[in-house]
């Protein structure tokens, strides 16, 4: 017997309720769906969803099940830079997972589909999932069509800087925002919003090709549609998003995050998805498949192109095809096939084949936005971890986005306490060539683990900064980052890790190819280790209380629970 139905025998205000709504007598037999989406007025990636809700419930009528709507909308990170909205961002993941959840359980169904777009939503949905453990299904919100010229949202920032330091008038900084967002969905470059899609598609919890489907095309309809009506087989067969979203499963996602070149927030996201199923994943494995992945993807930030000529150029299969000796094609998926068995079938998705057959005439040829292994963009993937004396626990670089003269560096440091201050010393030209700048404080119990995207975008497009100059931090990162930038610095200063105890002037070394980031002098000369480890002992032994906001509510509620950058920033209840 249906769970719903089970339930319904001893809940018996349950049939009456909907009954007071817009269900009817012969609903009430059915297979129930809980429809869940992030539908809201908030931003681009989740105006549209309401539209894709109506597709699935009409899908789910037709199919001779009945669907119910629940909302949790999202926050944009885009909305909120640059302001205190932004330490809200990681925690909104832990409150969307929450109410999803919270939902499911007050609300029996018997099936799932998850509807959302962006860069804590499509975690947020991931995690529920392996909290409600039932047969379940995530639809995309599909991806933004590219501005004027195949501009990106992400410009308006590097173009904010340069109208800041007189590089630009501010009629060319003003139009660049006007032309930004020509339609809905995720932002167009691979961000975390794109990266999150396409690790869903990644874990077998999308029919394939359904990440990042421009969002102003008839094939996002399509495949919400055909997405859709699988469900019924998924609760038919009992198969639930446990089944799907396994430690081999996992591993592909990391595997395809390498060949995507994949933001570095996924490092945040894909452990505290994973927990949710039982699963631990290690920080480690990301930088064991990077190193043997080679990077394929030509999007920005750290390429030409934006996400739309990536879906229209193949897509995620298309990734997939040539990444095939290293991924596990065994995984089962939300179609009742391997992974494995959807590549070789593509052409029963219609709205994929369509789209790719009828790709806009503008669009480059499909091998120049995806590259073939033989001639990747990097042929060690996008992502390395380093750990050292300034972060024993680990942080992490998109190296795929440094300048290569920037792979091994050593600089002075200039100490900051937060975002805000260090941009002001970056816009106003304090911060000089050979300098590293540190941000500390920003971590999930410093202040909820902001992005610190105005500061690297400062960097990342000032031609004498660029270079020359790194940014390392117990905060994170956007996904549009570009540039020499080290985050999620385990332990945070916080929590007493030893980026509490930079002071200006000591020696900051980064070095990639051995994977490791160091304190190596004091007052701009370079130290032995033993010393080193020294002069950091007695700066600890001598450290007061840490600085700290005491936040009421679900900001301060974050902060005291919250884990470790490097582990996912959960909300740890065993603390």
């Amino acid at each position: 017997m249906l769970y719903s139905q089970q339930i319904r025998k001893i809940a018996p205000e349950m049939d009456a309720l909907k009954l007071g709504m817009d269900w009817s007598k012969n609903e009430l037999e059915l297979p129930q769906i809980m429809v869940s989406s992030t539908y809201g007025y908030g931003h681009p990636g989740s105006f549209h969803l309401d539209s894709l809700v109506d597709t699935a419930l009409k899908t789910l009528s037709e199919n001779n099940t009945k669907g119910a709507s629940f909302v949790v909308s999202d926050m944009c990170d885009g909305v909120a830079q640059g302001h205190d909205g932004m330490n809200y961002s990681l925690v909104s993941r832990e409150m969307i997972a929450a109410m999803v959840e919270i939902q499911g359980r007050a609300a029996p169904h018997d099936g799932l589909i998850l509807i959302s777009s962006c860069d804590k939503s499509v975690p947020a949905h991931l995690m529920a999932a392996g909290r409600l453990k039932m047969p379940t299904i995530f639809i995309p919100g599909g991806s933004m069509a590219p501005g004027a010229e195949g501009t990106t949202v992400d410009q308006t920032a590097s173009n904010y800087a340069r109208f800041r330091r007189g590089e630009i008038p501010e009629e060319d900084y003003i139009r660049s925002q006007n032309q930004a967002c020509p339609s809905c969905g995720a932002c167009q470059f691979m961000g975390t919003a794109s990266t999150m899609q396409i690790m869903a598609e990644a874990l077998g919890l999308t029919l394939p090709g359904a990440a990042l489907i421009p969002a102003d095309s008839s094939y996002l309809e399509k495949m919400t549609a055909q997405a859709s009506a699988q469900i019924p087989e998924m609760i038919a067969e009992n198969i639930t998003a446990a089944d799907i979203i396994t430690k081999k499963a996992l591993e592909n996602a990391v595997t395809v995050h390498a060949a995507i070149g994949g933001s570095t927030n996924a490092l945040l996201h894909l452990p505290a998805v994973a927990r949710e199923f039982g699963i631990k994943l290690e920080p480690d494995l990301f930088d064991r498949i990077h190193s043997r992945v080679p990077f394929l993807v030509n999007t920005i930030p750290s390429g030409e192109y934006p996400t739309q000529y990536f879906w229209y150029s193949g897509g995620v299969p298309a990734v997939m095809e040539h990444i095939k000796k290293h991924l596990h094609l065994d995984t089962l998926t939300i179609t009742g096939r391997t992974l494995g068995e959807n590549l070789d079938t593509l052409s029963h998705f219609s709205y994929y084949k369509e789209g790719i057959k009828n790709k806009p005439q503008n669009i480059p040829p499909a091998e120049k936005v995806i590259h073939s292994p033989e001639q990747p963009l990097n042929s060690r993937g996008a992502v390395a971890i380093l750990k050292g004396n300034l972060a024993p626990e680990g942080a992490v670089v998109k190296h795929s986005a440094l300048p290569r003269e920037m792979l091994h560096f050593t600089g002075s440091a200039r100490v900051f306490s937060c975002e805000e201050d260090a941009l002001d010393a970056v816009l106003n030209k304090n911060i000089h060539p050979g300098e590293v700048i540190i941000i500390r404080g920003e971590g999930p119990r410093g202040s909820g683990m902001p992005e610190m995207y105005y500061t690297t975008e400062a960097l990342a497009s000032d031609p004498e900064l660029a270079s020359s100059t790194a940014l390392v931090t117990d905060g994170r990162f956007s996904g549009a980052t570009r540039g020499p930038a080290v985050g999620h610095v385990s332990p945070e200063a916080a929590a007493g890790g030893p980026i509490a105890l930079v002071k200006d002037n000591d020696l900051i070394e980064i070095n990639i190819p051995d994977r490791s980031l160091n304190i190596v002098g004091v007052n701009g000369q370079s130290l032995k280790k033993e010393s080193i480890t020294s002069r950091l002992q007695q700066r600890k032994n001598n450290l007061g209380p840490l600085p700290q906001i005491e936040n009421t509510g679900s900001l301060g509620l974050f902060q005291k629970l919250a884990a470790a950058p490097m582990k996912g920033a959960y909300l740890d209840l065993e603390k």
